[in-house]
């Protein structure tokens, strides 16, 4: 456990290490990304390589980018920078994998928004909204995580976000309750501030 851990941190380092820092190029030009108005958010429109984030840093290389149990990002070919990219267009803030895992490997041109604060964390992350194999046709929507995820979830059906379903997410409350201290806090809590 301590191992993983240990490894962990060193990775998070490292992904922080290698992240669009400030200074880079402007890459806004002929972008067709939709503003969100996020905080330091910035058009981006480059090419680079899908990567498993994980492989890069660590050398921890399975088949197929870890066959979507990873998360993904660009070797962006202009400066060699590892663009992590933490979501894709979708409204719900749900992640890229599903997006990029079809391009493992191979090199693509992305569209989106670069997002953060080069003050405050030293780096940005990337937002994709259009992705296509490199220099071919058409840009596709990154819009591919809900479809996945009910495909995976055929009996999660119902209202509501995702996550309300979500089997995994019900597993964990159900051990731990919604703050992480045990279904006993979650009732105490609840008793003391009705």
């Amino acid at each position: 456990m301590l191992h993983k851990l240990a490894t962990a941190a060193a990775v998070a380092a490292l992904v922080l290490a290698t992240s669009v820092t400030a200074g880079a190029a402007d890459f806004s030009e002929g972008s067709k990304a939709k503003a969100w108005n996020l905080y330091g958010e910035e058009k981006a429109l480059f090419s680079g390589k899908v990567v498993d984030i994980l492989c890069e840093l660590s050398g921890d290389c399975p088949a197929n980018c870890g066959d979507g149990n990873r998360q993904l990002g660009i070797v962006r070919d202009a400066d060699s920078k590892l663009i992590l990219v933490m979501k894709n267009r979708q409204s719900s803030f749900n992640g890229a994998a599903e997006d990029l895992l079809p391009y493992c490997n191979q090199k693509v041109d992305v569209d989106g928004l670069m997002v953060g604060e080069d003050e405050v964390v030293k780096a940005k992350f990337f937002q994709v909204q259009l992705i296509r194999p490199q220099g071919e046709g058409k840009f596709k929507k990154a819009t591919q995580w809900t479809k996945a995820w009910k495909a995976k979830n055929p009996d999660a059906k119902g209202k509501g976000p995702w996550f309300r379903r979500d089997p995994r997410v019900l597993k964990q409350l159900a051990a731990d309750g919604h703050f992480g201290l045990g279904v006993d806090y979650d009732q105490q809590y609840l008793a003391e501030n009705e």
